[in-house]
């Protein structure tokens, strides 16, 4: 067994640190003995560090499941570029591509195989890893294993599976974050054999948590990146959100670009490249984007929308700062958001009658009868079902989602549909039949795609744009014009949904859907949004203290930057004072419950009265519902 000088000489030699950072060293000596290994680091606190570098001193491969393939691609790049062999399985790779990779890890060509979820199911990566020396599995974003977790993705549940082939094969889970009760479930679901767990203090002294109310949430905006410089990351849950704000921005002097899962992959690593390295100072973004991102000096993460979860804000945010400098992580309010935010549970978890009402249109829609289906897989266009069936599209998603995980249909949401191509013409003749605008679109596919003459090839229209300086219109009709012509195999890029039927159409009066699948998943999610909601509407307590609270964390101490500790500074309530202005509020409330804005100040500041009924309500002595107060 390798000890501390050993990891540190590796670590000095490929990275050039000559020492570990907080508990990075402790989660390495622990998986480096055998033992399967749980650590939770925040964003930013080095855990590929982790895997890495034991993985480099023992022999076979490391597998590293994760869901991020942007991840994937940046983290086999540096290894590479550090001499160290790396590659990927993930979706958009053809059979080939895949066996050659599975091969050379058999063979002991790599160090390390970072493999999708999805990938870990398929035959042949399962007849492939019987054959190699595995030296441990990491497992990253290892909250999406637990169904109490705020992303869970039932795709991780095969991990188990892999560690019943493996059983010898010590796991690395890692992630940023994770409550106590995930923390047990990700251990019980990744079968350890005992449990270990290493906790890093997720409290980040330099990042100053704000609620900004403001009244109207893009004028607040526009007023923060006016008064802190520096490179920033807007979130908003809208697509078309993201592309309006970056215009009115770019519109209004500031450097900005927008990205979302619906932009081709070549448009968004552009941006993204561009964002990274200062060309662009601002990123308009659906929460599609930063994860695996890695820039230090992002001074402002600004939230347009409330996130479902404060593991998923705490994520988010905790991109800002990571050079150690006074960043900012804020929520704009303006007082309208929270008419959307409290409909979220109904979207997200539709009553059941309804999800029964869902599946029975769903197999109308797509003309399956009752008793038949089984293993039948279908092109399911959400918009228009939607438009026939009068169904809100936020919740025939989730709807088919819980159907998913009860095991009727397999949903697959917007399926990845890149254009695929393979050229059916002889070397000798395609230059003889084809022109000039369609050689030079040739010339371009030849260059970046290897073996278009065997295979069809995953192809990405805008990157030949690029090249080309052709619009994509153009392109698009010099392709579909060469398909006619009998030159090549065309299959445009369309992103649309799947459903395959895992069993028989039943009637929706016998449809059950599990306590776990259902009611528990419900009570979690309803959980975590009063979590959040709080966040953002106490005015009494420390941000930082109310978030580690939420993870585990017993900070005893105000962390003096965030709103409340300022505004605490400026409007101190001594212990007589404070009270005096509880003992007001019980007496106005002694006769029934009075709107918020009846209660008689007699005088008091307004600030201090609602830090009072804010501690009131947190304290549980006093009932808000609506605008009414009551007595608890």
């Amino acid at each position: 067994m390798k000890g501390a000088d050993d990891y540190k000489e590796i670590l000095h030699q490929y990275w050039g640190y000559d020492d570990f950072r907080g508990i990075q060293l402790d989660i390495i000596e622990s998986i480096g003995s055998g033992k399967d290994t749980l650590g939770l680091m925040p964003t930013g606190g080095g855990k590929s560090i982790t895997f890495q570098v034991p993985a480099l001193s023992m022999s076979g491969t490391c597998i590293v499941i994760t869901p991020l393939i942007a991840l994937m691609k940046d983290q086999v790049r540096a290894l590479r570029n550090l001499g160290i062999k790396a590659t990927a399985l993930f979706s958009g790779q053809s059979r080939e591509e895949n066996i050659v990779a599975l091969d050379n890890c058999i063979l002991g060509g790599y160090k390390f195989l970072y493999v999708s979820p999805e990938r870990l199911s398929s035959d042949i990566f399962l007849t492939k890893l019987r054959h190699f020396k595995i030296s441990f599995i990491t497992v990253d974003e290892a909250h999406c294993i637990s169904q109490w977790g705020y992303d869970f993705r039932p795709s991780y549940l095969q991990i188990a599976e892999i560690r019943k082939e493996l059983p010898d094969v010590p796991v690395l889970a890692l992630t940023a974050t994770a409550t106590p009760d995930v923390a047990k479930d990700i251990q019980k679901q990744l079968l350890f054999r005992k449990e270990n767990v290493f906790r890093m203090s997720f409290e980040r002294k330099n990042l100053a948590y704000f609620i900004y109310k403001t009244d109207h949430r893009y004028n607040g905006i526009r007023r923060i990146l006016s008064s802190i410089p520096g490179s920033s990351i807007i979130y908003t849950r809208n697509r078309q959100n993201c592309q309006d704000i970056s215009e009115q921005l770019n519109k209004e002097g500031f450097s900005s670009t927008y990205y979302h899962a619906g932009l081709q992959n070549s448009i968004k690593d552009e941006r993204q490249s561009k964002w990274l390295h200062g060309e662009t100072r601002i990123m308009v973004a659906t929460n599609a984007f930063g994860m695996g991102i890695n820039k230090p000096d992002v001074r402002t993460v600004i939230h347009m929308d409330i996130p479902d979860s404060l593991e998923e804000y705490f994520q988010e945010a905790g991109r800002a700062g990571r050079d150690g400098e006074k960043s900012y992580a804020i929520i704009v309010m303006d007082g309208k958001e929270m008419q959307i935010f409290n409909r979220r549970l109904s979207q997200h978890f539709p009553e059941e009658e309804t999800i029964k009402e869902i599946y029975e249109n769903v197999c109308d829609y797509l003309q399956v009868a009752v008793g038949d289906g089984l293993n039948v897989t279908r092109e399911f266009n959400i918009e228009e079902f939607c438009r026939i069936f009068h169904s809100h599209p936020i919740m025939a998603r989730n709807a088919l989602s819980i159907l998913d995980k009860a095991g009727y249909i397999e949903y697959t949401d917007a399926e990845e549909g890149d254009s695929r191509l393979k050229i059916s013409a002889t070397r000798n003749d395609l230059y003889r039949i084809v022109n000039g605008l369609e050689e030079t679109i040739i010339n371009s596919m030849l260059r970046h795609y290897g073996g278009i003459f065997i295979n069809f090839v995953y192809l990405d229209e805008s990157l030949i744009c690029k090249e080309t300086g052709l619009d994509m219109e153009t392109v698009y009709h010099a392709l579909t014009g060469m398909n006619k012509k009998g030159v090549l195999q065309y299959i445009p890029r369309k992103k649309i949904p799947l459903i395959t039927f895992r069993m028989k159409r039943i009637k929706k009066e016998k449809i059950t859907l599990p306590k776990e699948v259902y009611e528990d998943r419900r009570q979690s999610y309803a959980f975590r949004l009063k979590a959040i909601k709080e966040y953002c509407t106490l005015e009494t307590t420390c941000r930082s203290k109310l978030l580690l609270g939420y993870f585990g964390e017993k900070q005893t101490h105000d962390c003096g930057i965030c709103d409340v500790c300022q505004r605490e500074k400026a409007y101190h309530i001594n212990e007589d004072e404070f009270q005096s202005i509880r003992q007001h509020i019980i007496s106005q409330l002694k006769d029934g419950p009075q709107k918020a804005y009846d209660i008689n100040t007699n005088g008091i500041n307004q600030y201090k009265l609602r830090q009072v009924i804010d501690y009131m309500r947190a304290k549980e002595e006093i009932i808000m519902n609506d605008q009414n107060i009551y007595l608890a």
